[in-house]
């Protein structure tokens, strides 16, 4: 038998089609409409782009397009034992409008780890330039329940890793020596979350009750758990 389709199935194929494709306009940054557009943060003379004015084009140098300084060591005599260099839009202004930025990790000798955190805007590829990483990042919740899935591996110099978005992710130092990565994510200004500082450092503070619960935690370590990542804060 042959099946006629009436104007409500093709309205509703209509709308599954919007769907589809306003999915794939917000998976990654806005394309830019002209050949760059270089951040500047108070309204000179431009047009307002992504969250920012762009410099006068005729202005625009090579300068804004060269980023300096990432084969510098950082110092890693912290409590984590490493250094995070970010190279987004806020640091690189040339990257406006265009997508991507980078980072460089610095990892003590070992046991330096970058700790646990994810970038809720971007997808993020890890290259180890030096020292052996183990890396990894955890799936969210399944939706059958059951444990969330921990995908790692160790990585050696020239290996690649990628975090997909929104995924909480790490990297440990396993080596005797220094341990350098480079990380490129695809957004300008991916942001980041650090898991335990945001859960125990929060301000105001989430209530003792809440985390005591969630961590199946006493609430006195929950209170000096805060009182430590205040303090840091601060410091």
């Amino acid at each position: 038998m042959k099946m006629g389709y009436t104007a409500a199935h093709y309205e509703a194929l209509a709308s599954i089609v919007i769907m589809l494709l306003l999915a794939m306009a917000f998976a990654t940054d806005p394309n830019q409409l002209q050949d760059f557009c270089v951040g500047v943060a108070s309204p000179l003379r431009g047009v307002f782009v992504n969250g920012r004015f762009c410099k006068d084009p005729m202005e625009v140098t090579a300068s804004d397009f060269i980023f300096r300084g990432l084969n510098i060591p950082r110092n890693t005599t912290n409590t984590e034992g490493s250094n995070v260099t970010r190279v987004d839009v806020n640091a690189f202004p040339g990257l406006n409008t265009l997508g991507i930025s980078l980072a460089r990790i610095d990892l003590a000798p070992r046991g330096g780890l970058n700790t646990p955190h994810h970038h809720p805007r971007a997808t993020e590829v890890l290259t180890v330039l030096k020292g052996t990483l183990y890396a990894g990042f955890i799936a969210s919740n399944p939706p059958t329940g059951g444990p969330n899935r921990l995908f790692s591996r160790v990585l050696e110099e020239g290996d690649a890793f990628v975090f997909p978005q929104g995924m909480i992710h790490f990297e440990m130092n396993l080596g005797s020596g220094p341990g350098v990565a480079l990380s490129a994510f695809s957004s300008q200004s991916p942001g980041v979350v650090t898991t335990a500082g945001a859960v125990f450092g929060s301000r105001p503070s989430v209530p003792v009750d809440v985390l005591s619960k969630a961590f199946q935690l006493d609430p006195k370590t929950v209170k000096a758990l805060q009182a430590k990542f205040h303090k840091r804060v601060i410091e």
